[in-house]
């Protein structure tokens, strides 16, 4: 999709001098820490650069105190551009949490449902190894026998293409739960003895990402004005004898790795190779965008997540998923457990998206 960025001030950020992004500078600190001592992120197409927001982010390693020295923090060293998409319309959120979920290490009547390590045989994909005339779109692969194919999708994983690998991490009581937990990537697992541990996301299939909300809403299943994560639950629910069915029309399947949970206040450990900070965290499109780059979101008509106040944050590009397409389209991470998924589940709303690019590169994108 084209786009513009029309250059505009703080001043002209709605909300901007009600807003706290304290919390944004944190979550700075750690992408800092990560750039400089792991790896760089890789840059999106727009062109911002970590070398670009590495001033902002050796600053970000100073004492603030207050909100409003947190808004000057981001005054002094950004200049905040509006997104605009040729097709003149808004942008787009949705959100996403980290569900917790009661499993057992191994299985039995109730808990049968497997989360699954990430197989051997599942391997990356790239232009070098791609065989040809596999879809472009497949990030993954199966290496059988010297051969490349596709991997085997939802369907024939459900029907045991796994079982007896060994690659269980636990078992959950509901197949709806593991699959919610496929859709957003991650979740704290409640062992009987009150233990926790996290799953995070480690590969997938490499199959579309296909919404069955959206295939709900084209059989006539479910009004398209009030869909949710809780109105398809409760579908599922009220139709067991269809939840395979349509479960199985979402080819991509997930693969998860082990992790402790090493601060209750904090997300899991996402794309960007940091925890999430709850609110303030934005899946993005990583092909355009690039990780630690902060963006401010404000929509009217998103109210249910900020007391009945329309939403205006400041936030922080750590994440990405397979709906995440588009300059102006995000996903926020709204925390952790039962409390955050209902915040998530009815998140749908029209926005506006401003970026905050590093000051000494704004220049590259003032035009005119």
């Amino acid at each position: 999709m084209a786009f513009d960025l029309e250059p505009v001030s703080f001043s002209e950020l709605p909300g901007w001098q009600q807003d706290d992004p304290t919390p944004v500078i944190d979550a700075l600190r750690r992408c800092h820490h990560h750039v400089t001592a792991v790896k760089p992120y890789r840059t999106g197409s727009l062109g911002v650069t970590v070398a670009d927001l590495l001033p902002a982010c050796e600053a970000a390693n100073a004492d603030f105190s207050g909100a409003a020295a947190a808004r000057a923090f981001f005054e002094d060293r950004f200049v905040p551009f509006r997104i605009r998409p040729d097709d003149g319309g808004k942008g787009f959120v949705t959100a996403f949490y980290e569900p917790e979920v009661e499993v057992r290490a191994t299985a039995d009547e109730e808990f049968r449902f497997p989360f699954y390590r990430r197989p051997a045989d599942l391997i990356d994909l790239d232009e070098a190894n791609r065989p040809e005339g596999m879809d472009p779109y497949f990030a993954f692969g199966r290496l059988s026998d010297g051969t490349i194919e596709e991997y085997p999708d939802r369907r024939a994983i459900d029907q045991g293409f796994l079982a007896g690998r060994g690659l269980e991490i636990a078992f959950a009581r509901s197949k709806v739960d593991v699959f919610f937990i496929h859709v957003q990537g991650a979740a704290r697992l409640v062992y009987p003895d009150g233990s926790r541990r996290r799953v995070t996301y480690a590969g997938k299939t490499g199959h579309r990402f296909s919404a069955i909300g959206k295939l709900l809403i084209e059989r006539g299943e479910i009004d398209p004005a009030t869909v949710s994560m809780a109105s398809i639950r409760a579908w599922l629910a009220a139709h067991p004898e269809k939840v395979d069915e349509v479960l199985w029309h979402n080819r991509s399947f997930i693969f998860f790795r082990e992790a402790p949970v090493e601060d209750e206040s904090l997300g899991p450990v996402a794309a960007a190779k940091v925890p999430l900070e709850p609110g303030r965290s934005l899946a993005v499109d990583r092909l355009i965008h690039t990780f630690g780059v902060p963006f401010y979101i404000a929509s009217e008509t998103l109210t249910h997540l900020d007391g009945g106040r329309p939403f205006a944050r400041l936030m922080l590009a750590l994440d990405t998923g397979s709906a995440i397409v588009g300059p102006a389209r995000g996903d926020i991470f709204t925390g952790s457990g039962e409390a955050a998924g209902e915040l998530a589940g009815s998140v749908r709303a029209a926005a506006d998206f401003f970026i905050l690019v590093p000051r000494a590169a704004a220049a590259r994108y003032c035009h005119g």
